[in-house]
């Protein structure tokens, strides 16, 4: 006791403690305390392309606060939805399981049989069923609360939001007439909801849950945008991205005010491609830079879809890759940054070391299958991606097509006659997946009627329409075909009324 009285012993035993303290900070003696779970901002827009944002290449869009975003996070070039249309990319990013195995392959309702179709649609389910565990079943054992804003188109009465676990839903207007306060899609309500749930939740975990109407048609945009951009592709349609990276920015500054931009994950991405032909209204709205065809084809400008993330000090800012990853693997992937357990039986695959810069999910291949005609023009299928190698099989002419992406990017040039085993393989695993996952199929149509396919599928291929590169014929021609299109007899039931939906 009296050496430690002493003042050379305190002195060498403060010393001691402060060079022992030091050392440990150097050597990183002691676990680095874990990162809380993040507040997640998931921003899903309706139709958005890929090629639609300024910092994606699309000189005449501006998308300022979106490229901070981007330059704030990480970039994906090759993201993809799980299918080309709405519904059924919605239900595999709110399940983790591939809109196959649920049954849910098309758009709700769906579309009824023409005669033009050489086969039936496939049957398929009309709402994700509740048994199907969505975002919010996971996350509320956390501690979480998940709100729900927008665009549903998942199930209706009995199948929505709240009956899925959501604690709140503000679906907002699909529609609204642009004045000083709003836009043409409800896009400022919907923000001001989002803004007003995390101030309510900024002291405990939370999930929103942002599904934008936006751009999907009929659109319009406030006037004084449309005027600013004269020269864009489509002059309104840039008005309806000006407004919606307007309502980001807004989101980003409310993370800023109430102090949780250093705790939120900000996600945006797109429910599938960009539409590339006519439709209702709008006779041009956007293309897909140097993909192919759109939304409702199964060829890249039709799957691929725009994706930023931004965490900071957990995802690297400024990265890009074009690692392929699919809007099924959102839930492990959340799940995963959230520290929660994984589930068996899901479709996706976590990809969060990706994003925090821990390397790649391993090799996979990633699957589709659409059994239906669409109002885009096109046509039941299946794809596969493997590596740089894209298979494409038709399911009413047997047609196979197969693309090296690596070197055609705009899938031009078809490889399957010169690649014949890589064909046969590619098929083959298609089959095989189909089969584990329960697939529907299509059946002949006893009604078809060839002259009519000939007129939509033979004599005019939308799929390979170019829109940022047609004259003034293809763009009339494309016009009456689409036209033409909304004419086409329907197939009649037994009891001589014309099918339905399905």
């Amino acid at each position: 006791m009296q050496f430690l009285r002493s003042r050379p012993a305190a002195r060498w035993c403060r010393w001691l403690a402060v060079a022992l303290f030091v050392a440990g900070m150097r050597l990183g003696a002691g676990p680095a305390p874990a990162p809380a779970a993040p507040n997640v901002l998931f921003i899903l827009c309706d139709d958005l392309g890929i090629h639609d944002l300024h910092c994606y290449g699309r000189a005449d869009h501006h998308t300022p606060n979106l490229d901070r975003l981007a330059a704030a996070g990480m970039r994906f070039t090759a993201a993809y939805c799980a299918q080309p249309i709405c519904s059924p990319s919605r239900a595999a990013l709110l399940t983790g399981r591939a809109p196959a195995r649920l049954g849910l392959t098309t758009y709700l309702p769906g579309r009824p049989n023409l005669v033009s179709q050489k086969v039936l649609q496939a049957e398929i389910e009309t709402q994700v069923p509740l048994r199907e565990k969505m975002w919010p079943r996971y996350f509320q054992a956390a501690g979480y609360v998940c709100g729900a804003f927008g665009k549903w188109h998942v199930g209706g009465a009995g199948f929505g939001p709240l009956e899925h676990g959501f604690a709140s839903y503000h679906p907002g207007a699909a529609v609204t007439v642009p004045s000083a306060t709003e836009g043409g899609k409800g896009e400022y309500d919907l923000t001001t909801a989002v803004e007003q749930f995390m101030t309510a939740h900024r002291g405990r975990p939370w999930v929103a849950y942002l599904a934008h109407n936006s751009p999907h048609l009929p659109y319009a945009a406030q006037s004084a945008r449309v005027a600013a951009n004269p020269d864009a592709f489509e002059p309104v349609y840039a008005g309806v991205i000006e407004t919606l990276d307007d309502t980001v920015g807004r989101l980003l500054a409310k993370l800023d005010d109430l102090g949780l931009t250093e705790r939120t994950l900000v996600v945006f991405t797109s429910d599938n491609g960009g539409l590339h032909v006519p439709e209702g209204p709008h006779p041009r709205v956007t293309h897909n830079g140097p993909f192919r065809a759109g939304k409702g084809f199964l060829y890249e400008g039709g799957l691929r879809v725009p994706l930023l993330a931004r965490w900071p000090g957990r995802i690297p800012a400024g990265r890009v890759t074009d690692e392929p990853v699919i809007n099924t693997d959102w839930l492990p992937t959340l799940l995963e940054l959230a520290g929660l357990p994984m589930p068996p039986g899901l479709d996706g695959v976590s990809f969060a070391p990706l994003l925090t810069g821990r390397g790649g999910p391993a090799p996979r291949r990633l699957f589709w299958h659409f059994p239906h005609y669409n109002n885009q023009g096109g046509r039941p299928g299946c794809t596969v991606r493997d590596g740089a190698w894209k298979l494409v099989e038709y399911y009413d002419t047997d047609e196979v097509e197969l693309y090296d992406l690596a070197h055609d990017p705009g899938e031009t040039r078809n490889q399957a006659a010169a690649e014949p085993v890589r064909t046969a393989e590619l098929r083959a695993a298609l089959a095989g997946w189909r089969g584990a996952v329960g697939a529907r199929g299509n059946r002949p149509n006893p009604q078809w009627d060839p002259a009519w396919f000939a007129r939509l599928y033979r004599e005019v291929d939308p799929g390979r329409f170019a829109p940022a590169t047609a004259g003034t014929d293809e763009w009339n021609r494309i016009w009456n075909w689409r036209r033409l299109m909304d004419t086409v007899p329907p197939v009649r039931l037994p009891d001589g009324r014309p099918d339905a939906p399905r």
